[in-house]
């Protein structure tokens, strides 16, 4: 019984995230059902992270257990040929076997993307989120740079497991191109809607709404009651996971 990992890559727009929830579609459950058809086996696939309701995956890592009988290539093959036209499977390789795609992994890279124009753009809007002022981008950058490291960022997420709050950010900049901002941000792991409330924060930063101290005032306070609002999902996408 071979033990696979895989890249899978998709528009969450219609699923309720990834993760299996009651008579809700999600892409785990995309991924088992198609596994089941496949194999005739109840197959359980692991996922690097939970992505939440409407956003979307570049990079995401699973990995399962199956009896198949061809090769892994074939395997893929017949996925695809499968899953809904939002979901694909884009590599698949032979895992050894003490990995997890989600404790094995080094970091992890979210982009955000934002369309900044005064009129919004219907043929971005599925994948980026419509903001009409105008920004301060150096500002942004200016505060992005400050949240590189190790800090306790409970004022911008909740925990996943636990109740500890410290991540720590390798890289965190938005770069501009014309109309276009993306906000690229690596860290060892991620809050539950971190990235999200840390997007809509910069955006305050860049509006004027908060001055980059008022952004460091609130990190500080590691308190939730004091964050901004969670960015919309549809701008949020799982672009990749590194591992050692």
């Amino acid at each position: 019984m071979p033990y696979v990992r895989a890249t899978v890559e998709y528009d969450g727009t219609d699923f309720f995230g990834f993760q299996i929830q009651a008579e809700r579609p999600t892409v785990q459950e995309a991924l088992e059902d198609v596994l089941a058809r496949l194999t005739g086996q109840a197959v359980r696939v692991l996922a690097a992270g939970r992505t939440d309701t409407g956003v979307h995956a570049r990079g995401q890592v699973i990995a399962f257990r199956c009896e198949w009988r061809h090769s892994l290539g074939e395997l893929q093959k017949a996925m695809n040929a499968f899953l809904p036209e939002s979901v694909a499977v884009v590599e698949v390789g032979e895992a050894p076997e003490d990995f997890h795609p989600r404790y094995s992994a080094r970091s992890r890279e979210y982009r955000y993307f934002v369309h900044n124009r005064p009129v919004r753009s219907p043929l971005r809007s599925r994948y980026s989120l419509h903001v009409a002022r105008p920004l301060d981008v150096e500002a942004m950058n200016r505060v992005a740079a400050r949240i590189v490291g190790a800090h306790d960022f409970a004022t911008f997420g909740d925990p996943t497991v636990g109740e500890v709050t410290v991540r720590e950010v390798f890289r965190s900049e938005w770069t501009q191109q014309g109309e276009e901002l993306v906000y690229s941000i690596e860290a060892n792991a991620f809050l539950r809607r971190m990235v999200r409330t840390l997007v809509t924060g910069l955006l305050w930063v860049g509006q004027g709404r908060w001055s980059e101290e008022d952004f460091m005032e609130a990190l500080a306070a590691r308190d939730r009651a004091v964050c901004p609002p969670p960015a919309a999902p549809n701008g949020l996408c799982l672009w990749r996971v590194t591992y050692p």
